[in-house]
């Protein structure tokens, strides 16, 4: 029972960005699972999302909102603490990768990748911390990285991908000592290759490249995050800010 209470986020209202698909729909369902009410922002809306938790007895909001448009942002999180009471927890989920020699590499791809992976994440940060600092309300960030802000993935090259989340690494460590005192933690977590559209659906000959560079053998599943993503979110991780966690199979430590 008392491990139950530690993880439980039954009272939480639990902000996930890019939550209308992949791994963001995935963890969406299992907040609401240990009970926290569930808002979605994404630029097309998350209406199976929406339908998938409330089939089960969850609550969940949908709001359509770009987050790397600061505007869209500021007025969503304003409506979301008007109606709501509050963010406790956020899952800033949203990204996109571009596979793309650098020397190829065009100005608008790498200013999509940047402002969707880093800047949106930053938005969402800036703008949910402030209320959150505002209404006096403790709670837990949880930004998206990835194994690529630590390494180099190979056959492909994704330099604005890489650069965007080693960003999000130093982003989520600046928040955590900036906000310490705020009872606000921030932390990230750096998945490898999961099997959602971003990963599944590129050549098979990436895939058949990167398989055997995982000491495991295999791409992760969505499903696999959850635990992770809901100690950072939970009580359990009281004493937790600043940390980036690797969640790869292994792959970096090869």
């Amino acid at each position: 029972m008392y491990l139950e209470e530690m993880f439980s986020l039954k009272g939480k209202v639990a902000l996930v960005t890019g939550g209308g698909r992949g791994i963001g729909q995935v963890v969406a369902l299992g907040l609401a699972r240990a009970g926290a009410v569930i808002v979605n922002f994404a630029r097309s809306g998350a209406d199976e999302t929406v339908k998938l938790i409330e089939a089960e007895g969850g609550k969940c909001y949908d709001y359509r909102v770009d987050v790397t448009k600061e505007e869209e942002v500021v007025k969503a999180v304003g409506e979301v603490f008007e109606k709501l009471g509050g963010i406790h927890v956020v899952f800033n989920n949203a990204g996109v990768c571009i596979h793309q020699d650098t020397l190829d590499a065009l100005p608008s791809e790498w200013r999509e990748v940047i402002e969707i992976n880093l800047t949106g994440e930053f938005f969402i940060c800036q703008e949910v911390g402030r209320k959150m600092i505002e209404k006096g309300i403790k709670g837990s960030i949880i930004n998206m990285a990835s194994m690529s802000g630590s390494i180099v993935n190979v056959p492909q090259w994704q330099v604005s991908y890489n650069a965007s989340k080693a960003g999000v690494i130093h982003m989520t460590r600046s928040l955590a000592v900036e906000w310490a005192e705020f009872g606000i933690r921030v932390n990230s977590i750096s998945p490898g290759y999961i099997a959602t559209p971003m990963s599944v659906d590129t050549p098979q000959e990436l895939k058949d490249a990167w398989i055997p560079l995982i000491p495991q053998l295999r791409m992760g599943n969505p499903e696999e995050l959850i635990p992770a993503i809901l100690y950072l979110a939970s009580d359990a991780a009281g004493y937790t800010t600043g940390a980036d966690l690797i969640i790869d199979g292994g792959y970096s430590v090869r």
